[in-house]
């Protein structure tokens, strides 16, 4: 049996300084504190990874909205019943808040019986009513009660809508379209809070006049991972695999590892299309079935050294095991407990919400669709806990077979997983801070610039300790001028990188078209992505916002590059997945990277950045880690696609040949050396012949 084959992966070190999960004198963890400083907005917007602490940072706005703030009562929306134990009571006085969080159990609707509709969606407009302050709810009873009681109900209460990536901009989302009605009506104070502002289907999640109206606030990845006290390493990797997963599942499980493992849908390619007999299997290779725990439920399997594993089946058609097992689960008294179960086998379940800290390694056979939901699975793993120090994420995939149809339906897979290596690349980094290089440019209190401090002369570096982040200084770079564009390239970059990287025709592009020139995808297809998402932002700004978003992309990904080829930490290496490679590695080596490359190029500028291929690291590694038949067959199955220039992209061409005319004095030439402006002379020819055709028609 050989071992699946890795392709692109992540590793990434933290400082484990502890900050993170220390709190202030309310008892507030450094994002609720955030958060709190924002209670008396109307409309706060709270992006922040799983495990930051949204839930009690809620409970602190919440209360101090009905005590302070005259609202009369807090609604709180959550996507699934399993989340709503996040807002049981919570006695808060005992850290040094001032009051309690308390949730009358008849108004905690996710733990009565039944469906979402019916008699939950009465007891809704019951507590509407009623003197009572909270109430806990489901997206869908949230929807079920607006539908029959209209939004006027609303007025003067908060509501807080967690998971918020679940609303969309689409006129067919029903909690989308009630949130923007309640917000145009503007008598009710919205918190929204979510740990991927993105959805996987790469909608918006709100129209950019409403994004607008939210103040938000943002907590990084890199800053919640950096200030934990036990965990320390992040990895994260993709497998292919031939065969049936099933026989090589034991290559990456390891029983010694506290795993969340999710089969395949049943509609996908990598299921045997027999759940049950899956789980059994996946047991059988784990060791001797020892009988079920007549507690929890939970399997009790001893492995040939040995150890007995509790393992968690939450795939078991019987809803009545299930739910056993499920119960057991969240039982709040074993939740410190790091014997309570070792292995947790789940298809649908235990994703967004799930609170389990000692997971160790999050396991998942099969691609998923949704970026969303790839982050929410990570984010199964990245919970801090005493003896935890390395956390992983592997999805196994199924390689191509020699049919036409499964060739095409593997390549979609691979590009997905490249992009989701991509996006953890963007979404694990410190932020950046870009700045236009001026003469008169001064260093940044609080930012260290390295060896020899802060050059006049040169683009500079500089790193602050307290937060991580990085500020780099560009020449030629666009400074945003509006307060909208300053604050979307200030916190909305990841988003836009999400967009860039989920369009299967900029990522094909990117991999295996060997003419491609760059520029065609860092200023054509990200200007597009920009204008469509940001409409009503000035040309200028549109641009400003294009080239931070290309910026913090490229630099990620030349940044990687420069500390793979120093033998650094933060690595697409395969070989990364093994601890003992990196160990002793420091946590700044992505900002080493970034300093490096900064310093290997004569002159940091955007056109310098412009012309990187934001793919071409992430195909080095594909190529390494693919055999050249497999990657002649990818590249044969993109190409029989690829299409000729469109009137759309000729338009944007021109665009930027105009552009150019005003920087040179005159146009594109389409026998220029340069690839770019002969380009760009091609797009303008193009169009040029298109008006020609269209009026002699």
């Amino acid at each position: 049996m050989s071992k699946p084959t890795s392709i692109p992966s992540v590793s990434v070190t933290y400082a484990q300084d502890g900050t993170s999960t220390s709190a202030n004198a309310l008892g507030m963890r450094p994002m609720q504190e955030r958060a709190y400083q924002k209670r008396g907005e109307q409309y706060l917007l709270i992006k922040s990874p799983p495990a930051s602490g949204k839930s009690r940072a809620l409970m602190f706005i919440a209360l101090d909205k009905l005590e302070n703030q005259g609202l009369k009562q807090a609604i709180i929306v959550v996507p699934e019943k399993a989340i709503g134990s996040s807002f049981h009571n919570e006695p808060l006085s005992q850290f040094g808040f001032w009051t309690d969080w308390q949730v009358e159990p008849r108004w905690n609707l996710c733990d009565a019986p039944g469906g979402d509709n019916g008699g939950k969606v009465d007891a809704v407009k019951k507590f509407l009513d009623s003197d009572a302050k909270v109430l806990v709810c489901t997206h869908a009873t949230f929807r079920f009660a607006v539908d029959k009681f209209g939004i006027e109900v609303l007025d003067d209460r908060l509501i807080a809508v967690d998971e918020f990536h679940h609303v969309s901009a689409n006129p067919d989302n029903k909690l989308g379209d009630h949130i923007r009605q309640i917000m145009t009506r503007d008598k009710t104070h919205i918190v929204a809070m979510t740990g991927s502002y993105f959805r996987g289907d790469a909608e918006a999640v709100l129209h950019p006049e409403d994004e607008s109206k939210f103040d938000t606030v943002t907590y990084t990845y890199y800053e919640q991972l950096n200030g934990y006290q036990h965990l320390k390493q992040l990895d994260i990797g993709y497998y292919f695999y031939s065969g049936s997963y099933t026989d090589e599942i034991m290559q990456v499980l390891n029983p010694n590892e506290k795993t969340i493992l999710h089969i395949p849908n049943v509609n996908s390619r990598e299921s045997t299309k027999d759940k049950i007999r899956e789980v059994e299997h996946i047991i059988e290779e784990l060791g001797e079935w020892q009988g079920t725990d007549p507690k929890t439920g939970f399997q009790l399997v001893k492995t040939p050294d040995g150890k007995v594993l509790k393992i968690a089946d939450l795939v078991d058609d019987d809803s009545t095991k299930r739910d056993k097992v499920a119960n057991a689960l969240k039982d709040p008294t074993h939740k410190h407990d790091r014997d309570r179960v070792d292995i947790i086998i789940a298809l649908g379940m235990a994703k967004e919400g799930f609170d389990w800290i000692w997971c160790e390694h999050a396991l998942t056979i099969g691609y998923r669709s949704s970026l969303t939901e790839i982050i929410q699975i990570i984010g199964r793993a990245t919970r801090d806990a005493p003896g935890k120090t390395r956390a992983r994420f592997t999805n196994l995939i199924a390689e191509p077979d020699a049919t036409e149809a499964a060739v095409t339906e593997a390549v979609n897979d691979t590009l997905k997983a490249i992009a989701a290596s991509l996006l953890m690349e963007q979404v694990l980094a410190p932020r950046f801070e870009f700045k236009p290089k001026r003469p008169d440019n001064q260093p940044t209190p609080g930012f260290d610039y390295g060896e020899g401090g802060y050059d006049p002369s040169k683009c500079n570096v500089g790193v602050n300790p307290e937060t991580g982040q990085i500020q780099l200084e560009i020449k030629g770079l666009a400074a945003p001028k509006s307060q909208e564009a300053e604050r979307i390239c200030r916190e909305d970059l990841t988003e836009l990188v999400t967009a860039f990287v989920q369009d299967k025709p900029t990522i094909e592009r990117g991999l295996f078209d060997e003419e491609l020139v760059p520029e065609e995808l860092t200023q054509v297809r990200m200007g597009k992505i920009v204008k469509e998402k940001f409409p009503n932002l000035e040309e200028e700004d549109q641009e400003a916002i294009r080239q931070h978003a290309i910026a913090a992309l490229n630099l990620v990904q030349q940044a990687k590059q420069t500390v793979n080829e120093s033998d650094g930490t933060y690595t697409t290496n395969p070989a990364a997945t093994n601890p003992s490679n990196s160990e002793s590695a420091k946590n700044t080596a992505l900002i080493d990277g970034v300093r490096q490359f900064a310093l290997s190029v004569t002159e940091l500028d955007m056109d310098l950045i412009d012309r990187i291929n934001p793919f071409g690291e992430a195909y080095a590694v594909l190529a390494k880690s693919m055999s050249e038949e497999r990657l002649r067959q990818v590249a044969e199955v993109i190409a029989a696609k690829r299409i000729t220039l469109s009137v759309e992209e000729a338009r944007e061409l021109t665009k930027r040949a105009l552009r150019f005319k005003q920087e040179k004095g005159r146009l594109p030439c389409l026998t220029a050396v340069d690839p770019w402006e002969k380009r760009m002379a091609e797009g303008v020819a193009f169009l040029q012949r298109k008006v020609k055709e269209e009026t002699n028609a």
